[in-house]
């Protein structure tokens, strides 16, 4: 009988991506003993752990899942859970800097976490959340229940005219634009960086 094993998840980002990797594990007589965003703990009485292994790597290559093969990339990940997560309930309220919020939850220096998330991403921690951020602005417009200045404070602008700077810059347009051409392109949040 092999023991459970335990797999770091790559862009595993959504609830959906949950769902789906577990059903189909469960096609394949692998039970899984844990699932959460990033994170894979399975077992499977009837198969080698050679076995167990060539098929997660099949599912999750299948669904555009990657295996992380070392700590530095787990913890990108789970970063990136991190601040996923930050924006699940509005209003985001940021009693703590990210900085601090970072470092407090994964147990490391936030210079270090930084260093390393810019190394593997080539980004910085602050760009990919306010890209986040602004994604979620994408689909509050899209909503139709709330104003601009709404929006800057569910998501923890200090004004609507910061909001619609980053917004700008990230979007290539203004909110309004946005909002009036209904070509309303989104990515997903695994697809950010």
């Amino acid at each position: 009988m092999t023991q459970p094993k335990e797999f770091w998840v790559k862009n595993m980002v959504c609830s959906r991506c949950l769902k789906v990797i577990k059903q189909e594990l469960q096609e394949l007589d692998i039970t899984v003993l844990s699932l959460e965003l990033g994170r894979l703990l399975v077992e499977a009485p009837n198969l080698n752990e050679a076995a167990i292994t060539d098929n997660v790597t099949r599912v999750l290559h299948t669904n555009s899942f990657k295996i992380v093969e070392n700590e530095e990339e787990m913890l990108v990940e789970r970063i990136k859970i991190l601040l996923i997560e930050q924006l699940v309930e509005l209003p985001l309220d940021m009693k703590v800097k990210t900085s601090e919020l970072l470092a407090s939850a994964l147990h490391r220096d936030y210079k270090t976490l930084s260093k390393l998330f810019s190394t593997i991403e080539k980004s910085t921690i602050e760009k990919y959340f306010i890209k986040l951020k602004i994604e979620k602005v994408k689909e509050l417009i899209q909503l139709k229940q709330h104003s601009f200045s709404d929006i800057g404070y569910l998501l923890d602008y200090s004004s609507v005219n910061h909001l619609s700077r980053q917004f700008k810059e990230v979007v290539g347009m203004s909110m309004t634009d946005y909002k009036n051409t209904g070509n309303w392109k989104r990515n997903f949040y695994d697809e950010i960086m």
